[in-house]
């Protein structure tokens, strides 16, 4: 039942609760846009789509300080921020409530926030990312090894 209930707010673009995205505060179980930090998602965005370089892009944002979301859970418990790396920006890339659609279990409904994201820019940094073409030098394929007992 509890299941059903999450699928079926799920369904009608409600937020469930959890981490909140960033860019995004929990207001009354919504999500809001944050504008500091909804202007992060949207550089980082537009960054990537002119010059697609994630080493790049995580090296200006460190340099510069910028961190994951920092918030309050509900039992008041204060969480801190991390330091962007690289596997934190693909994740902020994959998800679709950056562009108004929550993804549940593999099916994709529209939310009831406003998106942070445009669709053309978000078609952009996908195309970007399973092209390969934001993959770093090197990293096309398998590791050669030294160890006899893993080599084929």
């Amino acid at each position: 039942r509890v299941r059903d209930k999450i699928a079926a707010s799920r369904q009608r673009g409600i937020w469930m609760g959890g981490l909140p995205p960033l860019g995004y505060d929990v207001v009354e179980r919504k999500l809001v846009p944050n504008p500091a930090e909804a202007g992060i998602v949207r550089e980082m965005f537009t960054r990537f789509a002119s010059v697609p370089s994630m080493a790049t892009l995580v090296r200006d944002l460190r340099a510069r300080g910028v961190t994951s979301k920092s918030w309050t859970t509900a039992k008041g418990v204060e969480r801190k921020g991390k330091l962007i790396d690289k596997g934190y920006v693909y994740k902020i890339f994959k998800n679709p409530v950056y562009i108004g659609i929550a993804a549940y279990k593999g099916q994709h409904y529209p939310v009831q926030h406003d998106p942070i994201i445009d669709q053309a820019l978000w078609d952009t940094v996908q195309a970007l990312l399973e092209t390969g073409t934001a993959r770093e030098k090197g990293s096309s394929g398998p590791r050669e090894t030294k160890a006899p007992s893993l080599r084929k």
